[in-house]
């Protein structure tokens, strides 16, 4: 891998660390969108797992909700870790073009819901059912395109968490789905020495990336971002499945 190219993917991993250190996600997304118009969307895939597993490890861990969070959505880890892993089976006998439009479709959808403001309410008692079936949709997204925002962030807020709680859970959710994804790619032998190692480096400007963003967060109104962020998703998701070959 050239030089550029390795610089280019760690000012990425340094760009997306600001975001998520701003709004608690964007990490995955802006990663696996920006990489893989370079190198593809497999490469992609595999150059987010260790960046994504530290930097949300740490989001995961901080809080006191872990325990009662980990009760109220284990079934929708599982089915998450389940689907990831048939889906990435699917990956790899399937034409990159198609996975690169679905990709760009769901940056459209995620960004044209959190634009609109959206919001879905799950009443605790169908939790039960409705849990595995959001975990095993988020799963199939993590699979095919190595995003977990959906729909697994839009069916956590749904369930109507403190926003401490929020935060927390996403961390869970996005820990277990690049542990999956992870498992899932190396399983299905899509895993390579040069991506690992650029991987693992790709670490230390995300976290100086979310620790800039954290900064930024406390002078800059978190609304305001958002809409920047899923604006800026939005043409990117539009660019992406224009230029994925299918037209």
């Amino acid at each position: 891998m050239s030089l550029e190219i390795s610089l280019y993917v760690l000012a990425i991993y340094f760009l997306a660390g600001c975001v998520k250190g701003v709004v608690g996600l964007g990490l995955p997304t802006i990663s696996i969108a920006l990489v893989a118009t370079v190198l593809g969307l497999k490469e992609a895939m595999v150059l987010l797992i260790i960046p994504s597993l530290v930097t949300n490890i740490v989001q995961a861990i901080v809080g006191a909700s872990l325990s009662t969070i980990l009760k109220r959505i284990w079934l929708f880890l599982i089915a998450l870790c389940l689907f990831t892993w048939i889906a990435t089976g699917v990956l790899v006998k399937t034409d990159p073009s198609i996975l690169t439009f679905s990709l760009g479709l769901i940056l459209i959808s995620y960004a044209t819901v959190s634009l609109a403001n959206m919001r879905i309410t799950v009443p605790q008692n169908k939790e039960k059912w409705l849990s595995p079936v959001f975990g095993g949709l988020t799963g199939i997204s993590t699979g095919l395109t190595g995003t977990f925002v959906v729909p697994g962030v839009l069916y956590l807020q749904a369930l109507g968490l403190e926003k401490n709680s929020l935060v927390q859970a996403m961390g869970i959710c996005f820990t277990t789905a690049t542990l999956a994804l992870g498992l899932s790619l190396g399983g299905h032998g899509l895993m390579s020495g040069d991506l690992t190692v650029l991987s693992a480096v790709s670490v230390l400007p995300a976290l100086l990336g979310m620790r800039i963003g954290s900064y930024v967060r406390h002078s800059l109104p978190e609304t305001v971002f958002k809409k920047i962020f899923f604006l800026a998703l939005l043409i990117l998701g539009l660019w992406i499945t224009l230029k994925s070959g299918l037209f």
